[in-house]
């Protein structure tokens, strides 16, 4: 497995996926209007793509700054995708309703009586 990620090759392919990813994603929500909104997509994929490139920086011999810089913006991206899934979360249920509760809605059944 080492050596498999030792190649920065693989790497790059794997960052290259990612993008795919990203277009495509973009494209369903431009096309069909459902999906992540583009600010929720693209959070989720530059905190990835970010741990992704301090890898790459990290096999290739880079500058430990820049591996670090890598690291706390895919931190910063993880966190504003977190905020976003809270926030739409938080949304879906009832104030100070349990989330048993809104599984119990969501399954058809009446909920607590």
């Amino acid at each position: 497995m080492a050596a498999f990620l030792a190649n920065s090759r693989m790497v790059d392919a794997i960052i290259a996926l990612v993008a795919v990813e990203g277009i495509v994603l973009l494209l369903w929500r431009a096309i069909t209007g459902g999906g992540l909104s583009a600010a929720e997509t693209l959070a989720n994929l530059s905190s990835g793509a970010a741990l992704l490139l301090a890898l790459r920086m990290a096999i290739t011999g880079g500058v430990s700054a820049s591996v670090l810089a890598l690291l706390s913006v895919a931190l910063i991206a993880h966190v504003a995708d977190l905020a976003s899934r809270w926030k739409a979360g938080s949304a879906r249920r009832p104030r100070g309703a349990p989330v048993a509760w809104q599984r119990m809605r969501s399954a058809g059944s009446r909920g607590p009586a």
